[in-house]
């Protein structure tokens, strides 16, 4: 397993890429609306770095859009493995239930199970 990125969650998607590409000089590599979620990512990438941040923005109508509290931005952690349904099996016998069973996107498949501290964790299986 090998950590790839961070995702925030953000409430006015322009004004953050506005930061985080005018004022931080990233680069976006990747936007995507996603409909069963009802949001949109933007993957971000520094000029010679591996890692990328991911924006994560959601409708006013998602379950996921929720009252922002100070210090709430972190949206989930992504961990990339070779075989996703494996790693979930070798979860479940540590006892980790994921929250969100397996699911396909744009750029292969992808599942959630959160940490003690209940931070989202994305692991996820690149086409």
């Amino acid at each position: 397993m090998k950590f790839i990125y961070t995702g925030i969650r953000v409430r006015d998607l322009d004004r953050s890429l506005d930061f985080y590409t005018r004022m931080m000089g990233m680069e976006i590599i990747q936007r995507s609306k996603i409909t069963s979620s009802k949001g949109e990512i933007v993957v971000l990438q520094s000029p010679g770095s591996e890692q990328v941040l991911e924006l994560n923005f959601y409708e006013s109508d998602s379950r996921f859009n929720t009252p922002y509290e100070v210090g709430e931005g972190l949206d989930h952690l992504g961990f990339g493995v070779k075989d996703l349904r494996k790693t979930l099996d070798d979860f479940r016998r540590m006892g980790i239930i994921p929250v969100e069973e397996i699911d396909e996107g744009g750029q292969g498949k992808y599942a959630y199970v959160k940490d003690p501290n209940g931070i989202w964790i994305e692991i996820f299986q690149m086409k």
